[in-house]
């Protein structure tokens, strides 16, 4: 291993304008919905948390609206 590296003559990499970002956020979510997505998640073989974004942006590709009764 070089102990420096001459990056002068370095590409930006063209594809990086295409990876969608993803922001960090913390958001409050019930016991029961967690549970949920970690037990499908076992099923598919996938991280929970892939599971909550993919059924996010399917609501809001679809425009799906939670059905919520106030008391």
């Amino acid at each position: 291993m070089q102990q420096e590296y001459d990056f002068s003559q370095g590409v930006k990499n063209p594809y990086a304008k295409r990876l969608k970002s993803k922001k960090v956020v913390t958001i409050r979510i019930d016991d029961e919905a967690i549970d949920y997505f970690k037990q499908l998640s076992a099923e598919m073989d996938m991280p929970y948390q892939t599971l909550i974004n993919l059924y996010l942006k399917e609501c809001a590709k679809t425009q799906k609206k939670p059905d919520i009764q106030w008391r």
